[in-house]
């Protein structure tokens, strides 16, 4: 097995790097103190042609593989983790599905402009009563003629309100409960489609996270993506290259939650000495830095998997649940690290310690994640 990035990925990382550290760095404390959308960033990544970056050329793409866009993800997250999952729910999520479901028709329509970043994409499965549970979906698509009309409420929808493009999961045939779920691409300014709450998070609260109400809103039916009844398994399908990018995310946050410890232990200096001469501290570095490098392996395990079209279900669900309670490890130990200063605003391990968190809870929890190891361990 070659554990090197080949000179391509290698170039996307410290292009992706530099990007981040101009772009990113000076912005993402406001970002999170006001949680503000960083409009100017997507439109940079834009121009950059990083919103496609693992679809073919064909369709808006770079033609890059998996692996070079969890790259992506991961370096972006380093630095702000708001810009890291509005990117990654873009490309992970909302073009995933159309690309590997959709018709020509729609892929033409709708992933050439996502790919080359003239649309922002989202995706909508989740309601007040249906998260882990996708059999408690009650939102309704009912075919009239030749229009779907959807009816419901999805909420906790990344990229909600700024979103050109939702993908939307609903019932078809509520008879059949998760055996009637279809998957349908909607546009934003469509009569019947309004933003509700805009939610207050924790953490990465430059991602819009919002509820969506659908009133009567009609879609045309040549908007479903594969065939009446595929939903669930879409939806499934989309959430195994989604996890790949949380994982990713989880990685970068630990990786700037170990540069900002590594930083102030050299610089704190506490009875004549940097405290990074001490070996209490030097064994949290330790276990820091082993517990970043066994999440990011794991993590580009799963993606190199995925590129290489084997399967990698297992892979990312234990990507994702590695990464995630690493991230949230190595953030609370570079809080011990930095003492009382860790507790303030001021130092940036304060917000990569909130923004670890919902590494661990969006796209299925850690439970959910283990539910998912351990049926492939016992089949």
């Amino acid at each position: 097995m070659d554990f090197n990035l080949t000179e391509e990925q290698e170039l996307i990382k410290q292009n992706t790097r530099e990007f981040a550290v101009e772009n990113l760095e000076p912005i993402a404390a406001e970002l999170d103190r006001t949680g503000r959308y960083p409009a100017e960033t997507i439109e940079k990544l834009a121009e950059l042609d990083f919103m496609g970056m693992p679809y073919p050329e064909e369709y808006g793409g770079v033609g890059a593989d998996f692996l070079s866009y969890i790259l992506v993800v991961e370096e972006l997250s380093r630095s702000c983790a708001s810009t890291g999952i509005i990117y990654a729910a873009h490309c992970s999520l909302a073009c995933w599905p159309i690309y590997k479901w959709g018709s020509e028709e729609l892929k033409q329509k709708y992933l050439v402009p996502m790919c080359k970043g003239e649309k922002l994409g989202a995706f909508a499965l989740t309601e007040p009563g249906a998260g882990t549970d996708a059999a408690a979906v009650r939102c309704t698509a009912t075919l009239e003629g030749d229009e779907y009309i959807l009816n419901g409420t999805k909420c906790f929808i990344t990229n909600g309100g700024v979103a050109d493009v939702y993908i939307i999961i609903a019932l078809t045939n509520p008879a059949v409960g998760v055996r009637g779920l279809s998957a349908f691409v909607v546009d934003a300014n469509l009569p019947g489609f309004e933003i509700g709450k805009h939610e207050e998070k924790m953490g990465i609260r430059g991602s819009q996270t919002t509820e969506l109400i659908f009133k009567n809103c009609r879609i045309p039916q040549a908007n479903i993506i594969g065939k009446p009844g595929r939903g669930f398994g879409i939806a499934m399908g989309t959430f195994d290259g989604g996890r790949i990018g949380v994982a990713a995310q989880a990685v970068g946050i630990a990786q700037a939650a170990l540069d900002e410890a590594v930083k102030f232990a050299k610089e704190r200096v506490q009875f004549g000495s940097p405290i990074a001469s001490k070996q209490a501290i030097q064994w949290m570095l330790a276990d820091m830095a082993t517990q970043i490098q066994a999440a990011r392996l794991l993590t580009y395990h799963a993606a190199t998997l995925k590129g290489e079209d084997k399967p990698f279900t297992k892979e990312a669900s234990m990507a994702k649940l590695f990464a995630a309670e690493a991230a949230d490890f190595v953030c609370n130990k570079a809080i011990q690290i930095h003492g009382g200063y860790g507790f303030i605003k001021d130092f940036k391990v304060e917000r990569l310690y909130r923004d670890a968190k919902i590494c661990s809870l969006y796209e299925g929890t850690s439970e959910v994640q283990r539910m998912i190891i351990s049926g492939s361990v016992l089949r």
